[in-house]
């Protein structure tokens, strides 16, 4: 990937063709632990979105979602200060979206892109099964395996049973099982949303009510202990965000993204 990537990158954007490479790389780059190229991959990205949505070349979407993945990837490597920076330039961003929209029309590409970097935030807390396949944490679906579709498919349906099962009794024990449950959910969530962008028709309906779910789970559990809940309602409510984002519905996506800056104790002054 390594080779490939560096091979590309003086020929530019290609249409949207590197970008995909990038996603690609920085998902290798990740599994294998090398986080300083992971790092560097990242703002690659980001800056080559930034460049492409300001001379009209691509959708200020994708620099939206490239700026919240590479946030969520400073934090997984421990680079928090850096991290709220980028928050808080996407924050921009998207204040910018919510007031006036794209300045363009572009086709339905950026919401495989959300996809492909939404699914950096359920790597961390997805523990998948170590027999068979399983596509790397950032990889767009249409670059995945047959055996890593079938899997993930045939996954869903079991999370959903273990998620239903788990709740009556975070109900009842919260200090043991919540914490678990909105790990579970949020992991349903993404494999959910990853697998089903490219194929469902009605993909937003169905997502809708498992992103408000999530987001009513994490606040559960920032009542229960607002320590461990505050970051949690924080991560699922940034997800939820480029969700409604991705729908185009740029007023809660907002709304929700300056919610969990509070929760981060980020929120502008």
């Amino acid at each position: 990937m390594t080779e490939l990537v560096a091979a590309v990158l003086p020929d530019g954007p290609c249409g949207g063709a590197l970008a995909w490479s990038l996603l690609d790389w920085i998902a290798a780059l990740h599994d294998a632990g090398r986080s300083a190229e992971t790092l560097a991959a990242f703002e690659t990205l980001v800056s080559m979105e930034a460049a492409e949505a300001a001379n009209d070349r691509s959708s200020m979407l994708c620099h939206l979602y490239a700026l919240v993945g590479y946030a969520r990837m400073l934090d997984t490597h421990g680079r928090g200060e850096r991290a709220s920076l980028v928050r808080h330039e996407a924050l921009t961003l998207l204040t910018r979206l919510a007031d006036a929209g794209e300045r363009n029309v572009w086709s339905a590409y950026q919401s495989s892109f959300w996809g492909a970097l939404l699914a950096f935030s359920g790597a961390e807390r997805d523990r998948p099964a170590p027999d068979g396949p399983h596509p790397p944490s950032g990889a767009a679906p249409m670059h995945w395996s047959d055996d890593a579709k079938r899997r993930r498919s045939g996954s869903l349906h079991a999370l959903r049973e273990e998620v239903d099962a788990l709740a009556p009794r975070a109900a009842e024990d919260p200090d043991r099982h919540l914490a678990e449950l909105v790990r579970l959910h949020h992991v349903l969530t993404v494999r959910s949303a990853v697998h089903g962008e490219w194929r469902t028709h009605r993909f937003t309906e169905h997502m809708r009510s498992l992103f408000d779910d999530g987001v009513s789970l994490a606040r559960r559990l920032y009542r229960h202990d607002p320590a461990e809940g505050a970051r949690a309602l924080a991560r699922i409510l940034i997800d939820r965000s480029t969700f409604h984002a991705a729908a185009r519905d740029l007023g809660p996506a907002l709304d929700d993204f300056r919610q969990a800056l509070r929760h981060l104790g980020e929120e502008a002054g």
